[in-house]
């Protein structure tokens, strides 16, 4: 499952796209904003795409996972739009043989999304907003 979509992330099903019977370990990273960013009150994110880049982007993000590390099955879901606070903005989920790898995979996911996917985040405060430079931390 690579997606890019305005809708709310279904977590349970993205979760549920790499379970294999080959897999003893399932790990899924959940970005959501939080309230206090660097001492000012964030009441918001938003998301801009170039969605049909952004998935061709994500599919390269998952098939160089595939090449470097045992998984068996790779989902990655991007929201864009407007996203509230304790709202899921991405949802990565990798099935691997072994926890470490799994583990491993599912972080060098997101850092890639951040240095290649054509998403970027507006940060919105209770005074005024900002675009920010994604990064791979």
């Amino acid at each position: 499952m690579i997606d890019i979509t305005r809708d709310e992330i279904d977590v349970d099903a993205v979760t549920k796209s790499v379970y294999s019977d080959t897999s003893g370990a399932v790990v899924t990273f959940l970005g959501t904003a939080r309230q206090d960013k660097d001492g000012k009150n964030l009441v918001a994110l938003d998301y801009d795409a170039y969605p049909e880049m952004a998935v061709k982007k994500m599919e390269q993000v998952r098939d160089e996972i595939m090449e470097r590390w045992p998984a068996d099955k790779v989902s990655i879901v991007h929201r864009f739009g407007p996203i509230g606070l304790q709202v899921v903005s991405v949802a990565i989920a990798v099935s691997c043989p072994h926890r470490k790898e799994a583990f491993e995979a599912c972080e060098y996911a997101i850092n890639r999304i951040k240095e290649i996917v054509p998403v970027w985040k507006k940060e919105v405060y209770a005074d005024g907003s900002e675009w920010v430079e994604q990064s791979g931390k």
